[in-house]
């Protein structure tokens, strides 16, 4: 079992290192331009790069060898090596400045958009003027992104299994009852005046028999089996030991865009705005264009869209909102390039068809990229022979921000609420006009931004997803909690945790706001019930919430769920530390995050688990391997006794014919389709398996005594003299005991014996009995019967095992060192098997797996979980002040409370856009 352990295990990992070895060794052989001082641009092959080279980088597609920083020119980079995002990303060139501040912490949160990951490929490169790219090599080797990916994959983050722990105490134990053993060997064998070189080899054996090597190796077993079911699903994974994390799984997070609802977005409309506040909804339903101004040249010109052989790619709202405009995307030609714009700019230009647009195109200048920290992207363009504007696309309370505070009308959050309160994706639009004076690239990102005009609202509809509802659904009945951690608008991820289920109608929302320390006040944190309420307006919503000013105390009655956004959890982390834990127990809504508190706030979650990592197939055979041990134990224990033992044979019949193909088989059944309401033991040493394993041994115990005692007390027992496969030896009148040389009898006359045979037969089917026992189906895995192969090995060493009970076979007997007894005795021998099964099932399933009656036992021990997650459950369910709904608290921290800010300082994934 350990050969064949290892050997999956060796070949499994040989396979992961090849392709782990040609993934890294790729980049290694590609050629590349590196300008030097004196000789030039010279062909250079990407291995001998170090940090400091300058790359030039031309039109063709590359496929980046090292980390390097974007100096000059324009990158579109496809980074899904890195992120598993098929949205091209831009970089920009790195902002000239005089300043002393490191190039990291100037452009902050927005460093990426200047570097070119290693592993990722350049598809579109464009230069500034001359047409070349350049780019400094910044990291090259391990140290770069994509050997960050390689590391983790190489040096994964320990984990604390307690599974892993718990079998070394196992294997403890089992040493403890080996030495007990090999005590009793050496009593048994001194006093019957054996050699000293036979008592120390019958000592010895007690620990191999004892100890199984193999009993480690079960434990990966189930995991290989699963890991190879869930690559036949498309599901890869490079630490296959996190299998078990999956079986104790209390929490999963999602993201909304993309994941809870679909990939696609509609434009459902725009709201205009001027001084004078919101205008009517235009809609792009009918048909009919929105009006020429700056709101549509805003809708035309404000993404990051690349044309890539003809075909426009990029984010799915932008394309969306540019198709709306029914303009043109083209790269600047020479007829453009005589009124103004750039050579290498990208173009829009208004359709054939369209109307009333007094200008010929409008040229994208220069971008600064969205980013998810900043919830925001603008661009600098340039109308045909006209003014230089700068355009602002992102969260609307964010750009609103930045506006003029006359240009944002006083209506701004009822009418922001209106759309978001029915699950619409919500975009603020905004402008400015440049002077002309400056080169676009030396414009730093805010002087642009300020000042600017409120142009209006994008709305979309983003729609869950058909399988997001049943999902929900199994998760909250397995009772598996659902939290929504998304960059989006708070108000709409609270519509779409309704719509998809993760907060039921009956159960209450309650919104956590939190506000940084000021001049005038300390940090402080706000607690508002928000309520649902039909409502007909003139927009045609179907509902919308309303922030309740006064509750009653009936608010507490029912469950609860917090919602708070990515400002708020940051500031209850820094100054609000000991309520967060409290928070978290029933936060379900965390909006408008960026990719560092994701990262935070996963980690603040993962201190409240209960530590659990386990799978039930892992613990079968586990379980398993440890009886089959103690019944070869006892069995051996009791002929030495005797100064008797099993044969080479009968050792070799257990471990190859029995054990190793029930090991091999026993983990193939497949996962229960349908999760249920709790989760299986989480520890080897748990009250339920622990009893399980004692309880068995001894059954093998009492059924091996009683075999043993029983076979001497026969009127045909005689130890002296043996008997043969003769006819006569069918009955007892007719059984006859004839003497015969103990050399003639078998392989090895001294194992021969009455005990030997009657103790061999109990412990082998004992074995195939023991494993349907523990063959556990439902409700985890699917039930023993759809395990073909198994049930079949079952029946078939059984069968054999019966053959070799009941066939008189004089030389396969000689072979197996067995005597042939009086077939009632065989009969008796089945009978206690027989009742070994029946006991054993039934102790199994009355005692071991009722749930119900452990439930009862844990309740009059008074019994409590011990996780900082039901800890903190208990102590919230019995506090009548929790949670303080209306109540603003203030802190007396200071604001250099701790921070939990995270950033990853080689790469870390846009997965949330806007």
């Amino acid at each position: 079992m350990s050969i064949i352990s290892i050997a999956l295990t060796v070949y499994d990992l040989r396979e992961q290192s090849v392709k782990l070895h040609h993934l890294v060794e790729s980049h290694n052989s590609i050629t590349v331009s590196v300008c030097e001082k004196k000789a030039g641009v010279q062909e250079l092959e990407s291995r001998f790069l170090v940090p400091g080279d300058l790359l030039i980088l031309t039109g063709n597609k590359v496929q980046m060898p090292c980390d390097a920083i974007l100096i000059d020119g324009s990158c579109v980079v496809d980074e899904g090596m890195l992120t598993g995002e098929s949205i091209p990303v831009t970089k920009t060139p790195l902002p000239k400045m005089d300043s002393s501040v490191p190039w990291k912490t100037q452009s902050e949160a927005d460093y990426k958009r200047h570097v070119l990951f290693c592993g990722t490929e350049v598809i579109q490169a464009r230069g500034a003027c001359s047409g070349t790219v350049k780019a400094v090599v910044l990291q090259t080797g391990f140290n770069t992104a994509k050997g960050d990916l390689v590391r983790s994959i190489l040096y994964p983050k320990p984990m604390n299994f307690k599974l892993y722990r718990d079998a070394i105490r196992f294997l403890l134990c089992l040493v403890g009852t080996a030495t007990i053993g090999m005590i009793y060997t050496l009593c048994v064998y001194v006093l019957s005046g054996e050699p000293p070189e036979e008592v120390v080899k019958k000592a010895l054996d007690v620990i191999t028999i004892a100890v199984p090597p193999a009993l480690p190796a079960a434990l990966t077993t189930g995991i290989i089996y699963a890991q190879r079911r869930l690559k036949k699903r498309g599901i890869f994974c490079i630490s296959p030991q996190r299998i078990n994390v999956c079986g104790q799984l209390n929490l999963v997070c999602f993201d909304k865009t993309g994941t809870l609802t679909r990939d696609g977005l509609d434009l459902w409309g725009v709201v205009p705005c001027d001084r004078s506040g919101f205008q009517e909804v235009h809609s792009f339903a009918s048909g009919e264009a929105l009006p020429w101004g700056p709101l549509s040249a805003a809708m035309a010109s404000c993404h990051s869209l690349i044309l890539l052989d003809g075909t426009i790619h990029g984010d799915p709202l932008d394309l969306k909102m540019f198709e709306a405009t029914t303009w043109e995307m083209v790269v600047s030609g020479h007829d453009f390039h005589i009124k103004g714009a750039p050579a290498c700019a990208m173009v829009v230009k208004p359709c054939k068809t369209a109307s009333q647009v007094p200008v010929e195109g409008i040229a994208i200048l220069h971008q600064f990229p969205f980013s998810s920290a900043l919830q925001r992207m603008t661009v600098i363009v340039q109308e045909m022979g006209g003014d230089w504007l700068a355009f602002m696309k992102g969260a609307p309370e964010r750009v609103a921000s930045f506006c003029q505070p006359e240009t944002v009308p006083t209506s701004f959050v009822s009418e922001l609420q209106i759309y978001t309160t029915q699950g619409f994706r919500v975009i603020g639009l905004a402008y400015k006009k440049l002077e002309m004076d400056h080169h676009t690239t030396a414009l730093m990102r805010d002087q642009v931004e300020s000042d600017l005009i409120f142009l209006g609202l994008l709305i979309l509809e983003n729609r869950l997803k058909e399988e997001t509802k049943p999902a929900l659904e199994e998760l909250i009945s397995a009772r598996i909690r659902t939290v929504m951690i998304t960059g989006d608008n708070l108000q709409t991820a609270i519509t779409v945790a309704r719509k998809s289920g993760m907060v039921s109608e009956s159960q209450k929302v309650i919104l956590i706001e939190a506000n940084e320390t000021t001049e005038s006040s300390s940090a402080s944190v706000s607690w508002q019930l928000v309520e649902e309420k039909k409502h007909i307006a003139y927009r045609n919503q179907d509902n919308y919430i309303n922030i309740r000013e006064e509750v009653s105390d009936n608010s507490r009655e029912g469950s609860y769920h917090f919602a708070l956004s990515g400002k708020s959890f940051q500031v209850i982390s820094q100054h609000f530390s000991s309520l967060l834990p409290k928070i978290l127990i029933n936060g379900t809504i965390f909006a408008r995050m960026s990719p560092g508190q994701k990262s935070s706030l996963v980690e603040e979650f993962q201190k409240l688990e209960e530590g659990r990592a386990a799978l039930v197939t892992s613990f079968c055979m586990f379980k398993y391997m440890a009886l089959y041990s103690m019944i070869q134990y006892v069995g051996v224990l009791l002929l030495y006794w005797e100064t008797n033992s099993l044969s080479n044979y009968q050792f070799l019949f257990q471990d190859l014919a029995i054990t190793t193909l029930i090991g091999v088989t026993m983990n193939l059944n497949g996962a229960y389709p349908k999760l249920v309401p709790f989760r299986p033991a989480g520890r080897l040493i748990s009250p339920p398996l622990l009893l399980s394993v004692i309880l068995n041994i001894l059954l093998s115990l009492a059924m091996h005594i009683v075999g043993f005692i029983l076979v001497q007390r026969q009127p045909w027992y005689s130890m002296g003299m043996h008997s043969t496969c003769t006819v006569q030896n069918e009955t007892i009148s007719k059984l006859t005991i004839s003497p015969t040389a103990p050399d003639k009898i078998g392989s090895n006359g001294v194992f021969t014996s009455f005990e030997n045979t009657t103790i061999w037969f109990l412990g082998t089917i004992n074995c195939i009995i023991v494993a349907l026992v523990f063959s556990k189906g439902k409700p985890f895995r699917q039930p023993t019967y759809t395990n073909y192969i198994f049930v079949l090995v079952l029946v078939i060493q059984l069968s054999v095992c019966l053959f070799i009970l009941f066939a008189d076979i004089p030389e396969l007997y000689r072979r197996l060192d067995l005597l042939c007894t009086p077939v009632l005795w065989r009969v008796y021998i089945v009978i206690m098997l027989g009742s070994n099964f029946i006991v054993s099932l039934v102790v199994e399933e009355a005692i071991i797996e009722n749930r119900a009656l452990w439930m009862i036992i844990k309740r009059c021990f008074g019994y409590q979980s011990r996780s900082q997650y039901r800890i903190w459950q208990r102590a919230l369910a019995n506090d009548p002040s929790w949670p303080p709904i209306n109540q603003t608290s203030y802190s007396d921290m200071p604001a250099c409370g701790r921070g939990v800010s995270y950033s990853n300082p080689v790469f870390e994934s846009n997965e949330e856009q806007l």
